[in-house]
């Protein structure tokens, strides 16, 4: 009996013992068999294993925190592009004597750009004696360079918003100044479509429209009167270059009166890299065309009667000289008078309407501006005699400055943003350029056809304005209706 109660106790602590390491699988419960390796091992890996579930849990935690931080960061630098690219430009000073400085310098810009480029017509009648061309054929020199003056403003114009208006003038400047020198050893047709015609109109297109639209960033109020007064420069031009190619030819001949010509226009370009300074920050971004522009009507307007009226102002401009002595009979001499009388004529009326548009607006001056063009251009099919021809000269020259000195100021008050004047302006003009590539020998070839009489090219001018006005009086129209008191 006693060793059977002894049996039975042996057994009960041996169970007891062997039960125990399963009571809790996680090994919380002390045993007398704690030291065995087999169970330390299983506790180490139990171990990892809930590390690295609770890593994982916080990587994932990591993890999303990062995406939802990236995720708000992208949203609102989308959303900060979407609606604002950029910041709002500083206010333009209106005046003071840094303003009014680069108003002188753009003044001495278009002398040396539209005053070279709208004296073609002395060089016009010129090359009608000594070459064997056409006067159509002739005539596409002068439009080659307007063309690339007015073409290249689309990227030119760009890159003075991007701040790059010093280097973008000093390279234009040098071409031209070297196109002009080219021009003077030049003698034979094609060699002076490529210096006068390329590379004196690429120069002059690099650094005309940053420079006119530099010039409009400095004013709002008198943005008008100073634009104005920069495009009287035009007129000077106009008058100025005719002279010294009529007087010097004779003289010293054509390749050292080209020379004259180049060193003026080196001396005024000098004295514009010296003083002329942009004002407003760059603007890196942004595209070099404003596609925003063309789904507005007003600048659909404004472009179109541009457009328009380049085409007969240019044939006018070039062919002025040539109708009189074609069909007057005028020597040239004479002839190339029409040139700088059509050419001066103007300069006090590119003053008086910017004066009035800071009034009443731009696109107010405008509108009647061009329907007096269109009257006095059709006035031409009725010149029959010198003293009518001296007459009608003067009146278009007039409606033709009165109109040439509004055009930016009429582009800028139609932008909203100060900073894409440039780009804006270029696209205008170079949409323009191709009417101004155009004008002058399609009405030469109508000319031709007619015989060598000019009645159905002088009608063709003259429709081409009044479509012009057509587009302006749409543009006043859409921005005040029939309203007469509203400014714009």
């Amino acid at each position: 009996m006693a060793s059977q109660d002894r049996g039975d106790q042996f057994q009960e602590k041996q169970g007891s013992a062997m039960a125990e390491p399963h009571e809790d699988d996680g090994g919380s419960v002390a045993s007398s068999f704690d030291d065995i390796p087999i169970r330390r091992n299983g506790t180490k890996d139990e171990d990892g294993i809930a590390q690295r579930s609770d890593t994982r849990d916080v990587r994932s935690t990591v993890s999303e925190e990062v995406r939802r931080t990236t995720s708000n960061v992208i949203a609102h630098v989308a959303s900060r592009i979407t609606t604002r690219t950029w910041p709002e430009p500083p206010p333009p000073p209106d005046g003071g004597i840094n303003a009014w400085t680069q108003v002188a310098m753009g003044w001495l810009v278009i002398f040396t750009t539209w005053g070279w480029v709208n004296s073609f017509g002395s060089f016009q009648t010129y090359y009608t004696s000594v070459l064997p061309q056409t006067p159509s054929a002739i005539s596409w020199i002068g439009s080659v360079q307007i063309w690339f003056c007015l073409v290249i403003s689309v990227i030119s114009g760009r890159l003075l918003d991007a701040g790059l208006f010093l280097p973008t003038f000093l390279v234009g400047a040098v071409i031209q100044v070297l196109g002009m020198f080219l021009m003077s050893i030049s003698n034979q047709y094609w060699s002076l479509m490529l210096t006068q015609g390329v590379l004196t109109g690429i120069g002059a297109g690099i650094f005309f429209t940053p420079s006119l639209a530099l010039v409009a960033t400095y004013f709002n109020e008198r943005r008008g009167l100073a634009v104005g007064l920069a495009t009287t420069g035009n007129s000077a031009g106009g008058i100025i270059y005719p002279v010294v190619v009529r007087q010097l030819i004779p003289t010293l001949g054509f390749a050292w009166t080209t020379r004259v010509l180049a060193f003026i226009n080196l001396t005024c370009l000098s004295i514009v890299f010296a003083f002329m300074r942009p004002r407003l920050p760059p603007r890196k971004s942004g595209p070099i065309i404003d596609w925003s522009a063309f789904r507005e009507l007003p600048y659909l307007g404004v472009v179109g009667g541009i457009f328009a009226t380049s085409m007969s102002n240019y044939f006018t401009f070039y062919y002025i000289a040539s109708f009189g002595r074609e069909s007057l009979g005028l020597s040239y001499s004479a002839a190339s008078i029409m040139v700088i009388l059509i050419n001066g004529a103007g300069i006090v009326f590119r003053v008086i309407p910017p004066i009035i548009a800071d009034r009443i607006g731009p696109i107010n001056v405008m509108f009647p501006v061009t329907f007096a063009w269109a009257l006095v251009a059709f006035c031409w099919l009725g010149v029959h005699s010198v003293p009518g021809l001296y007459v009608f000269t003067c009146f278009y020259g007039i409606c033709s400055g009165s109109f040439q000195c509004l055009t930016a100021t009429t582009v800028a008050s139609i932008t909203k943003r100060l900073d894409t004047v440039g780009t804006r302006l270029g696209m205008a003009f170079s949409i323009s350029s191709f009417a101004s590539l155009t004008g002058p020998p399609i009405g030469g070839a109508i000319q031709a056809a007619s015989g060598g009489k000019f009645t159905g090219a002088q009608a063709w001018a003259a429709s081409m304005t009044f479509i012009g006005f057509l587009c302006f009086a749409f543009v006043r129209f859409n921005k005040a209706g029939l309203e007469l008191k509203v400014r714009c």
